[in-house]
């Protein structure tokens, strides 16, 4: 009798990063329940709460990125990197991984390098269209790199890319049949236009600005808003328009179930993150993206390039955003024909199944699975 496959596999920093990273673990454990997995994060990141929460276990490396702004906080950096390489060497002589998967994030660098050193194969989840300076060296000896978007041998071995998109949480994008549920749970009228705008759990500054500004022409159109500050702001907002500021208007700090707001939805305000456009595919409908400028490589605008020369989105630069962001989105919600252009040519960059198709490549390269998805043992 074989023993269970095992499998590594790091990185996070963001849920960007720690979801579809689970997502490939259940997968995984679909496919073979008696599967190991040890998830390999940065300490003090938030994979370190979420992943146990999943029921994962997980081990971390004090590893951290550089500091934009600050050459003091960056002096500690090459001790960390040579700690958490002796540490990622250790965890691969001790666990004996098969496969090594790297997702992004601080910790996936080391811990794909110590695989490298022990001939142990991985493979590189790059969520997004540009790939990260790491990602595009360590891609070099990868044995495969899943990948959401095209264009992506500019980065990496032609023969090695597999177009698999990013795992998404499955109960987030199940909205069929939903609408007038959403709508009543987050106590609006189905029958009314409704804007859902949503910076993530942090929050965007940017989207929440632009829409403080435009209050009331949202309420003069009688468009309603689902409006999900993020944490860091929703305290401010509340302070100064007041929580219940119009019946039009439903101001939140988080959405606890997503699903309900993407259903209650026409139209859909969001940054440009790869694990959100990966959501809005499957959502189908109109979409309205401002571009974080605040992220390495400005890789949230090539994400949002890759919808828009599909006709697929529309993109608000974040420095416009203010001025011109609600005068859009009204004027898109009443364009029915460009909504439906929108709607359609989103959908077709759907891909729907990627949890599982990753999964089973993690399973070929441990040499235990086929492209047919039956299990060689």
């Amino acid at each position: 009798m074989k023993r269970a496959t095992r499998v590594i596999i790091s990185g996070g920093g963001t849920g960007g990063h720690i979801f579809p990273a689970i997502s490939i673990a259940n997968a995984l454990k679909r496919m073979e329940p008696g599967c190991e997995i040890l998830f390999v994060g940065a300490t003090g990141r938030m994979e370190m709460e979420k992943v146990p929460a999943a029921g994962y276990k997980i081990i971390g490396l004090n590893i951290s990125g550089i500091q934009r702004g600050s050459i003091a906080k960056n002096l500690s950096l090459p001790f960390k990197l040579l700690g958490s390489m002796r540490k990622a060497l250790q965890l691969i002589a001790d666990f004996k991984p098969d496969v090594v998967v790297g997702v992004g994030g601080y910790a996936s660098g080391p811990i794909l390098f110590a695989a490298s050193l022990k001939n142990v194969p991985y493979l590189i989840q790059e969520q997004n269209s540009y790939a990260g300076i790491t990602n595009k060296w360590l891609g070099k000896k990868a044995a495969k790199i899943c990948v959401a978007f095209d264009d992506m041998d500019q980065f990496f071995p032609t023969g090695n890319i597999l177009k698999t998109g990013n795992p998404v949480r499955k109960d987030v994008v199940d909205i069929a049949q939903k609408h007038h549920a959403g709508a009543e749970l987050l106590k609006l009228d189905p029958l009314k236009k409704t804007i859902l705008v949503t910076g993530g759990s942090l929050g965007a500054g940017t989207l929440n600005k632009s829409i403080e500004k435009h209050l009331q022409e949202l309420i003069d159109a009688d468009v309603q808003l689902i409006w999900q500050t993020g944490k860091f702001y929703y305290k401010g907002i509340v302070e100064r328009v007041g929580l219940d500021f119009h019946p039009n208007i439903r101001i939140l700090e988080f959405l606890n179930k997503m699903d309900m707001a993407y259903a209650a939805a026409d139209l859909i305000i969001s940054r440009a993150g790869a694990g959100t456009i990966a959501e809005l595919c499957l959502i189908k409908k109109p979409v309205i993206l401002v571009p974080s400028p605040n992220v390495a490589e400005d890789h949230q605008t090539k994400n949002a390039m890759a919808l828009v020369k599909q006709n697929a989105a529309l993109l608000i630069a974040d420095r416009s955003a203010e001025d011109t962001l609600i005068p859009e989105a009204l004027s898109l919600l009443n364009d029915k024909e460009r909504s439906k252009m929108f709607s359609e040519n989103i959908g077709k960059m759907a891909l729907p199944d990627s949890d599982n198709i990753i999964a089973e490549e993690v399973m070929i390269l441990a040499g235990k699975g086929g492209h047919d998805g039956v299990r060689k043992d």
